[in-house]
């Protein structure tokens, strides 16, 4: 109930942000969108398809007519294809660790009108199948409570009681609120890439089988 917002999402672009946040403190509501010239691109993504397009070079980058003369000429190629459609499964389904001061430095910061305020830290990222938004609250340390400082290394998610310093001032999280919906494309991604391995894999099985049969055949 602490945060509502609509997301739209065109392949690697969020295009749009409307986003409500009511704070506990006060139950204000604030109110935060897209600026209209704005769209945030979402990295990972953008990864995961560089890493598809270079799968697809791999198994094109041959002439129509070329013969493998090999097995383990064949072998090589799913190794190298099989690598790439990992990195770009993995790139859906490891979001990146990130540290609060780059949260808090990101070019997402400046996406919205009106500015956000200095206390609210938003960052959106590509979880399995999920599109999530996170949204952390923060208060000022001040510095007689500065004492058991410990700034917060990387993490996908940070908890309330995290800290950390920026611009010259210390913060704390004091609240964090995440949401995410189902992205129905993302879903069939992920679905395709375990296909798609295990046909490699497949494929792979079956080389290995003549491979060994070649090997070890009587004369």
């Amino acid at each position: 109930d602490q945060v509502k917002g609509v997301l739209t999402l065109q392949g690697d672009a969020l295009c749009q942000a409307d986003v409500n946040l009511k704070m506990p403190r006060n139950n204000q509501l604030l109110h935060f969108a897209f600026r209209e010239d704005k769209q945030w691109k979402l990295q990972q993504i953008q990864d995961a398809r560089n890493h598809v397009n270079q799968a697809i070079y791999l198994l094109m980058n041959r002439d129509v007519n070329y013969q493998f003369k090999t097995g383990s000429e064949v072998l090589k190629l799913m190794d190298a294809v099989m690598l790439q459609l990992s990195r770009a499964r993995n790139r859906l389904t490891t979001p990146a660790t990130l540290t609060l001061p780059e949260i808090a430095s990101s070019g997402l910061t400046k996406m919205f009108t009106p500015v956000l305020p200095p206390d609210i830290l938003v960052n959106f990222y590509i979880n399995l199948n999920k599109l999530c938004l996170t949204v952390y609250q923060l208060h000022v340390l001040q510095p007689s409570t500065t004492k058991n400082f410990k700034p917060a290394g990387g993490s996908i998610l940070h908890n309330p009681g995290a800290m950390f310093e920026f611009g010259n001032q210390r913060y704390e999280v004091s609240h964090v609120h995440k949401v995410e919906c189902v992205v129905p494309w993302l879903n069939d991604a992920l679905v395709f890439f375990t296909v798609s391995l295990q046909l490699c894999q497949q494929l792979k099985d079956k080389i290995s089988v003549f491979s060994s049969y070649w090997n070890y055949r009587p004369y």
